[in-house]
């Protein structure tokens, strides 16, 4: 169940799409919210060569300012929270990427289940990084909200991406709040013939969500690997379903973010919202 939900607000793209979307859901759920918005302090600011006291002030007053471009996204929330008479609270940080990005980690850490809005290519922002280094750091299901995104979140139709990997098992034992309430689920397997075993086949899987009492089916189809994410898409819009489930693949080297192939691609180019774990 989730109980204790993490969103984060932008403070350098259009934040319309996490508001809704999280206290939407945070209200269906009975949930608390906690909101969290970065000003985030230019990196040259806080790595200028020591010189006293004179150079502490000047970060400090970068500081204030980005601390207050955080109250003032924070701000937009807690109207339409406090209109929507959930429980939530609002945390301001001000800091420099790579601090904000430790911060956000940790704060992610201890909630059933962070949200965050996916990233747009078109505008160039840290706003944008945060999505992956959550997925990095959470260790828990990171809900990717479709810039697009317009109203109140829903989980009606749900369909779980099953390549019968421990990345995609985790993600759908991190969904069962969503899982448990869905009207119909559709188990999406590509290619399954050659990648999945028969112990974590696709059937299996509709069995063991059976036994819970699911509504569920399978949709087997093929794809080459460039096609995989667009012929997922394609059956969500066909199928008109609410909720993706998958894994979310990569691998940090040497501190750098490395996403997988298919996990990028839906990143850059989502149109229903997605769980993601990784």
């Amino acid at each position: 169940m989730y109980k204790d939900i993490l969103v984060h607000i932008p403070t350098e793209r259009p934040m319309r799409s996490a508001i809704e979307g999280s206290i939407s859901l945070a209200a269906h759920l009975n949930a608390h919210l906690d909101a969290v918005a970065v000003g985030y302090v230019a990196t040259s600011a806080a790595y200028v060569m020591e010189g006293g006291a004179a150079v502490a002030a000047v970060f400090e007053l970068e500081r204030e300012r980005a601390v207050e471009r955080a109250e003032a996204a924070l701000a937009v929330f807690r109207s339409e929270a406090a209109n929507a008479g959930i429980s939530y609270a609002c945390h301001a940080l001000g800091a420099i990427p790579a601090d904000a990005a430790v911060s956000l980690g940790e704060m992610a850490r201890l909630h059933d289940l962070s949200i965050v809005l996916q990233p747009d290519p078109a505008q160039g922002a840290f706003d944008n990084d945060v999505p992956s280094e959550i997925l990095f750091q959470a260790g828990g299901p990171v809900l990717f909200l479709p810039y697009t995104f317009r109203g109140a979140f829903k989980a009606n139709r749900i369909g779980i991406c099953w390549d019968g990997s421990r990345l995609a098992a985790r993600a759908v034992r991190d969904a069962a709040t969503f899982l448990a309430r869905a009207a119909e689920i559709v188990i999406i397997t590509i290619n399954e013939a050659d990648a999945v075993s028969g112990e974590a086949s696709a059937s299996s899987l509709a069995k063991h969500l059976g036994r819970r009492g699911l509504p569920t089916r399978t949709v087997s189809l093929s794809a080459t690997r460039a096609d995989i994410q667009p012929t997922i898409l394609s059956l969500a819009a066909d199928e008109s379903l609410d909720l993706l489930v998958m894994g979310g693949y990569g691998h940090s080297r040497l501190q750098e973010r490395i996403l997988g192939g298919v996990t990028r691609a839906m990143l850059e180019a989502m149109t229903v919202p997605t769980l993601m774990s990784h």
